[in-house]
């Protein structure tokens, strides 16, 4: 194996073809809605109710999803380098979904939150949570109600991860980039760090990115065939 140390970005593309829709573009997430309605601080503090029920059904169609094929072939990749313990995959992904997990990868670290994790706004407590989230309830750590929220990074809120995410973008050989737009920052930086610091920058994706300035390949098609076809022949060398 050329490569130790992968760091995949993974982002609404990748998911795109599990039957889950992206935020941004037509027929998106977004699209005739208004984001400050549910994803900042401010309307979860102003509308509660409305940013639960938002998040709930959101919630209960992505765990009702499936990984495809290209989130399999990463979780592939991963198995076999730690298995022959030649190196090592780092999932950052944007995506709030959990397809990742259910393709049984297990370095995934998710940059803009989780939608199976809630947080308490009071005493910051973060817990595995697949069920919906009312008002009333409770923080298990302080019992504190109607502090709840999703544990999805807000507009204007940090990233997750942000040391661990320089980390690897520092120490990264390979970095891909699969379904991702390359238009929000800081993100759409990631592959630019990377390849100041050597690494070889590759990109999946229906069309080219914003940042294509910054990838040294850029595969055009569906993720879901073309990256399990890169995995196969990179296991392969």
């Amino acid at each position: 194996m050329e490569y130790q140390n992968i760091v995949f970005l993974t982002g609404a593309g990748i998911s795109a073809p599990s039957g889950l829709q992206t935020f941004r573009g037509e027929n998106g997430l977004w699209y005739n809605r208004n984001p400050e309605d549910v994803a900042t601080l401010k309307a979860f503090e102003d509308n509660p109710l409305f940013v639960l029920r938002f998040y709930n059904r959101l919630r209960k169609e992505m765990l009702q999803a499936e990984p495809n094929a290209a989130h399999l072939a990463i979780a592939e990749l991963e198995k076999k380098l730690a298995d022959s313990r030649q190196g090592c995959v780092n999932i950052l992904t944007q995506n709030i979904d959990t397809l990742h997990e259910k393709a049984n990868s297990s370095r995934v670290f998710h940059i803009h939150g989780s939608i199976a994790s809630a947080r308490c706004t009071k005493c910051n407590c973060v817990w595995h949570n697949e069920r919906s989230i009312l008002l009333m309830t409770p923080c298990p750590a302080c019992q504190s109600v109607g502090t709840v929220r999703p544990d999805i990074v807000f507009f204007k809120e940090p990233l997750q991860y942000q040391g661990l995410t320089e980390h690897f973008l520092k120490n990264a050989d390979l970095f891909i980039a699969v379904g991702t737009s390359g238009k929000i920052a800081p993100a759409s930086h990631f592959a630019a760090e990377a390849k100041a610091h050597g690494a070889k920058t590759m990109a999946f994706n229906l069309e080219e990115p914003e940042n294509k300035q910054d990838f040294d390949e850029v595969i055009l098609g569906p993720a879901e065939q073309t990256l399990p076809q890169f995995i196969k022949e990179l296991l392969s060398n």
